[in-house]
């Protein structure tokens, strides 16, 4: 699985950014491809130095649907949104994404003891 993941600093216009982000979901939810999205807001900084205030994360089946999802019409104009609402603040990272249950976890725990 591959994953857009934007990490969105500081807003320079709160309000702004407040405003425009359903406008921006609206669109990014329609994005050909997406399977699904979440959205995490930083609450605290443990450890380094960031200006990262918000995570949004996108995922797809692969590099390949999510390159069509960003040059489909949707996907441009969700971009241009969020270039809009965040005067342009904000990382784009393309992540390859693994996820791992929870039964596994616990059988992996119970092999090691």
């Amino acid at each position: 699985m591959q994953k857009l993941v934007i990490l969105i600093n500081v807003p320079v216009d709160d309000q702004k950014f407040e405003d425009g982000w359903p406008e921006f979901l609206r669109y990014a939810e329609q994005m050909p491809g997406l399977l699904r999205e979440s959205t995490s807001r930083v609450s605290h900084i443990l450890y380094g130095e960031t200006n990262c205030t918000m995570i949004h994360e996108l995922y797809f089946a692969s590099s390949a649907v999510l390159e069509r999802a960003m040059q489909s019409d949707t996907g441009k104009k969700a971009g241009e949104i969020l270039q809009k609402i965040t005067s342009s603040r904000f990382s784009l990272l393309f992540a390859d994404h693994h996820e791992d249950t929870a039964e596994n976890l616990v059988r992996s725990r119970t092999k090691s003891q």
